[in-house]
């Protein structure tokens, strides 16, 4: 299952940390703290700052340096009226192929009930 969880996530990770950021700003290591909690462990923290620096650039996020108690400043990240409306349209998104994913899915189980059935 790794290698197919890891596929499908390509696609929804943006859409997945950005939902993060509703509940409150973070910043990087707190994001990727927060999916391992959720049971996405395999997530490098790499893949995290990549990713948030596209949502910042494409204008989703605001971001601004704080100060640290350990080190420099940390960079933390806040959903903003645009990510807002972005995510709104990605969960949009998400419950519609969602529907067509359970479709297709029950119809294949009725389509092997019935087969099973005949034998």
């Amino acid at each position: 299952m790794g290698k197919q969880i890891t596929e499908m996530l390509k696609g929804t990770l943006e859409g997945i940390v950005l939902a993060i950021l509703t509940r409150r700003p973070a910043y990087g290591y707190e994001i990727t703290a927060r999916l391992r909690q959720q049971g996405f462990a395999d997530i490098a923290e790499g893949t995290i700052y990549a990713l948030l620096v596209r949502v910042e650039q494409r204008g989703l996020v605001d971001a601004e340096k704080v100060p640290s108690e350990k080190g420099p400043p940390r960079k933390v990240y806040a959903l903003n009226a645009r990510g807002r409306a972005y995510l709104g349209e990605f969960w949009s998104t998400w419950d519609s192929l969602a529907e067509r994913i359970q479709q297709l899915r029950k119809e294949s189980d009725d389509d092997e009930a019935d087969r099973e059935a005949r034998r």
